[in-house]
């Protein structure tokens, strides 16, 4: 019995769950942090003030980016050697 929720749509749907907390986590810190934060600087490039949103994009640039590329290299190493009769 197929289920709605198991495979690449579960991994997708906790990257997504997690992108978006890591959002949620930046405005929390933009909007109650301390008052004497400093700008943070996105990938070395952007520098970012820490308000609410700022926060929040960073946060999810930042998290994004790590686990994107993480459940890239698993998806590729999965689809390229998958072997179906393993010699065990």
């Amino acid at each position: 019995m197929p289920s709605r929720f198991h495979g690449r749509w579960l991994v997708v749907g906790l990257y997504a769950l997690i992108v978006s907390f890591a959002g949620f986590v930046g405005v929390l810190l933009g909007l109650y942090g301390p008052e004497d934060m400093r700008p943070v600087s996105l990938l070395g490039l952007i520098e970012i003030q820490p308000t609410a949103i700022g926060l929040a994009i960073f946060g999810m640039t930042t998290i994004g980016l790590f686990l994107g590329i993480l459940l890239f290299l698993v998806m590729f190493v999965s689809e390229r050697y998958d072997d179906a009769d393993p010699k065990v």
